[in-house]
């Protein structure tokens, strides 16, 4: 066991740099000259030529690089060439924004996925399968901006229960916090539903075909209890499985829904960072949601030996 930790954390920490060099990478390759969008068009080459040596992008790409992550190890993600403020204290308070939205989104989208999975497979023959399914289908064509924009023109401009955007801290007014935060979460959550249903129902065909099942359905079980006593715990390892390859999904989907309704989280922060070339904090912001994800699918690595006592078993033998 204690082996098979230390192999996934290696895993996870060379995953770690790579993501870190492709990083490095992809941002260096971006058009554009930081220096000239700084100085304007009427600096001279001196001028361009000195402030490159202040921002350091004329030093060569390997010492950049090593100079970035030997920050990132002491916390340090640079300042902003522009506001020069630290990236961590442009990131601080955008956490928490899209923290809130992507967990409660993906919350959701668990908590709607699941039933309607199960209906979509006992009753895959019948009107709610038929009709689950398709409506599952039908959902994952439709864009997440559009679906916010949908139920912003509903539910904020038409009927007005809710406000249209925005954002109040938890810490201000906790009642307006929610209220704020309920359309984004509810598009996240459906959109991101959408998809998990199909795999929910996949999962749950795969118990209803076991002789486990079918075994408790001989005995006098119900469809739903049979299901719910053996089936999600036996069905739970596929889906969390599922779970941990849509985080990427989810948090690419939090940074559009953040735009549609102006959030101040995360991924606003980094279109606003990537329309003035601002790279310190594009590699800041990606190297934290990278590092996110990693931490997740580790996780995920680890839950497997949790979830499956036969994984614990062979892994000890």
């Amino acid at each position: 066991m204690f082996r098979q930790l230390l192999g996934r954390l290696g895993i996870f920490l060379l995953s770690l740099v790579a993501a870190s060099f492709a990083i490095f990478v992809i941002t260096q390759a971006l058009p554009g000259d930081v220096a000239a969008v700084i100085l304007g068009h009427g600096a001279t080459p001196e001028q361009l030529a000195a402030k490159r040596a202040e921002l350091g992008t004329d030093r060569p790409f390997l010492v950049q690089y090593l100079e970035w992550v030997t920050a990132m190890l002491g916390g340090d993600f640079g300042r902003s060439w522009f506001s020069h403020l630290p990236v961590t204290t442009l990131m601080a308070p955008r956490l928490g924004v899209t923290g809130s939205l992507v967990s409660g989104g993906l919350l959701l989208a668990v908590l709607i996925a699941l039933p309607l999975g199960a209906v979509a497979a006992l009753r895959r023959r019948q009107w709610p399968g038929l009709l689950t399914s398709a409506t599952a289908q039908v959902g994952m064509a439709i864009p997440a901006f559009w679906a916010g924009i949908i139920l912003v023109f509903v539910f904020g401009v038409l009927l007005r229960w809710l406000p249209p955007n925005g954002y109040v801290p938890l810490g201000r007014d906790p009642g307006r916090w929610a209220s704020h935060l309920v359309l984004p979460v509810v598009t996240l959550g459906v959109i991101q539903a959408a998809v998990l249903v199909r795999y929910v129902r996949s999962a749950f065909l795969e118990v209803l075909a076991e002789d486990y099942y079918r075994t408790a359905r001989s005995i006098g079980w119900t469809k739903w209890r049979a299901l719910s006593r053996h089936g999600i715990r036996n069905a739970s390892l596929s889906l969390v499985t599922v779970l941990g390859l849509q985080l990427a999904s989810v948090i690419v989907g939090a940074i559009v829904i953040e735009r549609v309704f102006v959030l101040p989280g995360l991924g606003s922060l980094l279109l606003d960072a990537v329309a003035t070339n601002d790279l310190v904090v594009v590699r800041g912001i990606t190297m934290v949601l990278v590092f996110a994800v990693l931490l997740i699918n580790a996780a995920v690595d680890i839950s497997y030996v949790l979830i499956d006592p036969r994984l614990r078993a062979r892994e000890a033998s």
